[in-house]
């Protein structure tokens, strides 16, 4: 495990469904191309609010100065140790959506609360991504990835406070975006796990360099 927590899973142990806060196992039955009855055993969030069509968000938060406009974008991450991983985690800010809350209502509201930043959507189309299931095979979870901008010349983000709950620990720093690929490598040989939203983002990065698609 990464020095920068200290965490450790004391047990792991059933949990009775009628337990369950945040998820619950089901059973679905249903039929195949050929009409075959079939089950699927998977996860279900308990947390979804009524009318949403997701659970929640991820942020990509991109720290730009405009006093230094020679300076590569950063992206914004996080370290936070993941019981379940068992390891602290290599991530994108993110958060569960509040009942009538728009996605970018969220974004912005999550970006504040775990980094203390105050960000601005990307325009047009590319602000807000299509609906994405984080594991189809496994549970419905899903989410919108959210594109913002921090600028760091506005006074907010001079000194930026996160407003954490007492149960979260979480590390934000920043890496160059044309560096992400490389920077998940080294993370993952220090023993930091790396969460798949940051790893597909600098897939993608990787991708565009090698193909030189732009």
């Amino acid at each position: 495990m990464s020095p920068s927590n200290k965490s450790k899973v004391l047990k792991t142990e059933p949990l009775d469904y009628r337990e369950a806060k945040w998820a619950t196992l089901v059973k679905t039955t249903y039929t195949d191309p050929h009409g075959v009855e079939r089950n699927w055993e998977s996860s279900e969030r308990l947390t979804r609010p009524a009318g949403s069509e997701i659970d929640g968000v991820g942020i990509v938060a991109v720290l730009q100065d405009p006093s230094k406009p020679d300076t590569p974008p950063q992206i914004l991450l996080q370290k936070q140790w993941r019981p379940p991983a068992n390891a602290t985690v290599i991530e994108v800010p993110a958060g569960l959506i509040d009942p009538k809350e728009t996605p970018e209502q969220c974004a912005i509201r999550e970006l504040k609360e775990e980094t203390g930043y105050v960000g601005e959507i990307v325009g047009g189309a590319f602000g807000v991504s299509p609906v994405m299931f984080n594991d189809p095979g496994f549970c419905n979870t899903n989410l919108r990835m959210i594109h913002l901008t921090v600028n760091l010349s506005l006074p907010a983000n001079q000194n930026p406070q996160p407003e954490l709950e007492d149960n979260e620990f979480i590390e934000t720093f920043s890496v160059p975006i044309k560096d992400l690929w490389k920077e998940c490598r080294r993370y993952e040989s220090e023993g930091y796990a790396i969460d798949a939203r940051v790893g597909t983002l600098a897939e993608g990065v990787e991708c565009a360099r090698r193909w030189k698609l732009v």
